[in-house]
């Protein structure tokens, strides 16, 4: 954390603006960062609304491909037929000629009489051909209307998808637009109870030299609850953690229901290694005096569900110094009002 950004209280006012800029910067962050969240969530959504109506579009696109198939090879078909027709229709013209023929030449042989009731079969045989073929095209043409029909309702329904699918469009846009708007006041409203909190743990605390504000984040220093290398919190750190929670408990009365909020409990140790059997490392440390504080706050009222606990060991110092004085300074327990 920068130092920039801290305030120790006990020393004489001053007009430094510094914190609370800070301060208006996290806050800034924190809503630039929700509102890319749910413009992710959205643009995820509206992709998969998206995909489904391509599909759908897909698949109509294929029915109507496989129908314009099927009537561009029945029109083939029906052509295929027509010229048959009209080569039965030259037949039974030339088998009429031909009939007329053989009618003149009836007296001259009688051999005609046969080849003109052979011919006459021929005609009949060519006529019932004729007449089937006239019935396969009239079915055709039944199925072709059939087909059109098929292809009008198609394309109805698919323009009704997309007249859906653009109002769906505009609603899920309203709704984003609403609740960017919603989340927006929200924290705006938990911004001000964080100020709020942290001005009566200043008017509560009193001026004391080893509490400092760090950007929005309310740090003590561990030695106030801890001796070294303990997670028991000592009588004086019992009682601030005593006007802590009476902080807590009137701030969590006043914050409305709908805003998701918890107080975050921060453990920190300096850079000085340990390793014992109850604490193996500094993560141990940090994480058991974060859950202390935060047992001890449940234990005086403070809602459960409410709370976080957090151990960061030595990582994330607010200075980097190797100093008997930076080393104190690097061990604290720090209070943070943030979202669930």
């Amino acid at each position: 954390m920068a130092l920039s950004g801290r305030r120790i209280r006990g020393r004489a006012p001053s007009a430094d603006y510094w914190p609370g800029f800070v301060d208006a910067l996290s806050s800034l962050l924190l809503v630039l960062i929700f509102l890319l969240t749910i413009f992710v969530i959205t643009q995820v959504f509206l992709s998969q609304v998206v995909s489904d109506k391509d599909s759908a579009l897909d698949a109509l696109n294929s029915q109507i491909a496989e129908l314009v198939n099927q009537l561009a090879l029945e029109r083939r078909e029906k052509a295929d037929l027509q010229a048959t027709i009209l080569s039965l229709q030259d037949s039974l013209a030339s088998a009429t000629a031909e009939q007329s023929r053989l009618a003149a030449l009836v007296g001259e042989s009688e051999g005609a009489g046969a080849r003109i009731a052979e011919l006459e079969s021929a005609l009949s045989d060519e006529k019932r051909v004729s007449n089937e073929a006239l019935a396969q095209v009239e079915l055709l043409n039944q199925q072709i209307s059939a087909l059109r029909r098929q292809l009008a309702t198609l394309e109805a329904a698919l323009e009704a998808a997309e007249q859906k699918d653009r109002e769906q469009q505009v609603q899920i846009a309203d709704l984003g637009r609403r609740l960017n708007a919603a989340l927006a006041q929200k924290v705006q409203e938990l911004a001000r109870y964080r100020s709020e909190f942290f001005g009566r743990l200043r008017t509560i605390l009193g001026d004391r030299q080893d509490i400092e504000i760090v950007g929005d984040r309310f740090a003590m220093q561990s030695e106030i609850f801890f001796a070294s290398g303990s997670a028991d919190i000592a009588p004086e750190g019992k009682q601030q953690l005593d006007k802590i929670a009476v902080a807590i408990r009137e701030i969590a009365a006043e914050i409305p229901d709908d805003i998701p909020w918890v107080l975050r409990v921060d453990g920190h140790t300096d850079r000085n290694p340990i390793s014992t059997p109850q604490f193996p490392s500094n993560w141990y440390l940090s994480s058991a005096r974060a859950i202390a504080v935060v047992n001890y706050l449940t234990e005086r009222g403070v809602p459960e569900d409410r709370l976080v606990a957090a151990g960061f060991g030595q990582f994330h110092p607010p200075t980097e110094g190797t100093s008997a004085d930076d080393n104190r300074r690097n061990r604290r327990i720090e209070f943070k009002l943030t979202e669930r």
